[in-house]
C-alpha cells in the first residue's frame, strides 16, 4: 500500500519562488513505488489548487497552471480536502480507510513556516511533516526566538526590536536609539520571514532609513541587529524526541553577506562542508544546537544558524529555520547527506517521522469523560 502524500507548496509569502524550487525537489525525490503524490500549490493570493500538471505547477508557476480549487477544512471527523465551488468535483481523501495520508508542507515564511498551517493541520487530525505550531512560530520570529533562546542560556546578537507604527510615527527617534545602542554597521531584518528576504545591511544614517522601509514592507515588525564580524556556521537536525545533528557546514557568502540573491540565483556563495572548526568546536556548536532545538520545542526538522565570531571565538545563535531551504544548493541536504544519509532517505525519514509523531499525539486525551470531572 502507497503512503499517500499530499506536497503543499508556493503560498502567500515573499519566499513564494524558493517553495516551488524546494517542492520541486522532493517531489523528483519520492519514490514513485512508495508514495501516492498529490501535489496542492497555493497561489500569492491563498488559493488551494489540487494540481493536475505538477510539474507545469513548479516550472510556470501555480496560477498558470490553474487545477482544482480545494480547501482542507479543521474537522478531524472528516480529515479530508474538499472542493470549492464544483459540486460534482472528487478528490482523493485525506485518510481513506488502510491508506497511510501524510501533509508534506514545503513552505517558507509567512502562512506556512509560522505555524498557521501547521494549525490548520492539527485542527484537521493529520499527520504532517515537521515542527508543529508552537516551535514555527517561535522559530520564525526572530525577536521571540532570541528571547527563548536567551533563556536557554545560548548567545544571541544584541538587537533591538522596531514597530512599523513606531517607526513611521517617530522615526527620528528610532535612529538615534539604534546609534546610541550600536551604531555602525548593522543589520536590518524583518521579524518574520525567511531565505534573507528583505535583510540589508547598514553602514550609514541613509542606508538604515532605507533598509528600515525596505523591512518594513514585509513585517509589522523589525529587527535591528549589530553587525558582527563573524563566519556562518549551520547544522541540520532531524529527529523527534531523539533528534540527530549533523555535522557543521560553513557558508562563505559570495557577497557581502549571505543574501536572498547569493542563496538562489548568483550561486557565488561557497558551501564548506564539514566547517573547519576544532573537536571541541565542533562538540560545541552542535550541543548549542540542540539546546536551541529543544528550546522552541521542535521536531521533524530544523536548520540552526550561527555566527562564529572572528575575534573571541564565540558562537552566537542566529535562527532556527523550521522549514529549511530543500533546493540543489540548500545546506539542510547537503548536510545530511554529508552526515550519511541523501536525499531519498532524508525524505522518507521526514515522513516516517510525522506519523511516528502522529501516533504519539494519538495518546493524548482532549475531552474529560463523566469519571474524570
Amino acid at each position: 500500500m502507497k503512503t499517500r502524500v499530499y506536497l503543499i507548496f508556493g503560498g502567500r509569502s515573499g519566499e513564494h519562488e524558493v517553495s516551488l524550487m524546494s517542492a520541486r525537489n522532493v517531489m523528483e525525490a519520492l519514490d514513485q513505488d512508495r508514495y501516492e503524490v498529490v501535489p496542492i500549490g497555493i497561489t500569492k493570493e491563498g488559493r488551494w489548487l489540487l494540481t493536475g500538471d505538477p510539474m507545469k505547477a513548479l516550472l510556470e508557476g501555480v496560477e498558470r497552471a490553474g487545477g482544482m480549487p480545494v480547501a482542507l477544512l479543521g474537522d478531524p471527523t472528516l480529515r479530508s480536502l474538499v472542493p470549492v465551488g464544483q459540486t460534482d468535483a472528487v478528490v482523493p481523501p485525506a485518510a481513506a480507510p488502510g491508506v497511510p495520508a501524510v501533509f508534506f508542507p514545503v513552505l517558507h515564511g509567512p502562512f506556512g513556516e509560522d505555524g498557521t498551517i501547521q494549525g490548520l493541520l492539527e485542527m484537521a487530525g493529520v499527520p504532517y511533516v515537521g515542527c508543529g505550531v508552537l516551535a514555527s512560530s517561535a522559530g520564525m520570529d526572530k525577536a521571540i526566538a532570541k528571547a527563548l533562546f536567551a533563556q536557554a542560556g545560548l548567545r544571541v546578537v544584541p538587537a533591538v526590536t522596531v514597530l512599523r507604527s513606531q517607526w513611521e510615527g517617530t522615526p527620528a527617534d528610532v535612529i538615534c536609539q539604534v546609534e546610541a545602542r550600536f551604531g555602525y554597521p548593522v543589520f536590518v531584518k524583518p521579524a518574520n520571514l525567511g531565505s534573507s528576504v528583505g535583510v540589508s545591511k547598514a553602514k550609514d544614517r541613509a542606508g538604515l532609513t532605507e533598509a528600515i522601509h525596505a523591512a518594513c514592507r514585509f513585517d509589522r515588525r523589525v529587527l535591528v541587529e549589530q553587525a558582527v564580524n563573524a563566519r556562518e556556521i549551520e547544522l541540520a537536525i532531524l529527529g523527534n524526541d531523539e533528534p540527530f545533528v549533523s555535522i557543521p557546514g560553513e557558508i562563505v557568502p559570495g557577497a557581502e553577506f549571505y543574501s536572498y540573491e547569493d542563496k538562489y540565483f548568483d550561486d557565488k556563495s561557497e558551501a564548506r562542508i564539514p566547517a573547519d572548526l576544532s573537536p571541541e568546536q565542533v562538540r560545541e556548536v552542535q550541543q548549542m544546537g540542540l539546546t536551541a532545538y529543544r528550546a522552541i520545542d521542535a521536531a521533524g526538522m530544523a536548520r540552526v544558524d550561527f555566527f562564529l565570531d572572528k575575534t573571541t571565538g564565540e558562537f552566537y545563535i542566529n535562527e532556527v529555520n523550521t522549514i529549511p531551504g530543500f533546493t540543489r544548493i540548500s545546506m539542510f541536504p547537503k548536510l545530511m547527506e554529508a552526515s550519511g544519509l541523501p536525499y531519498p532517505k532524508l525524505v522518507d525519514r521526514l515522513i516516517e517521522l510525522s506519523l511516528e509523531r502522529w501516533q504519539e499525539k494519538q495518546r493524548t486525551t482532549f475531552t474529560l469523560g463523566p469519571d474524570q470531572t
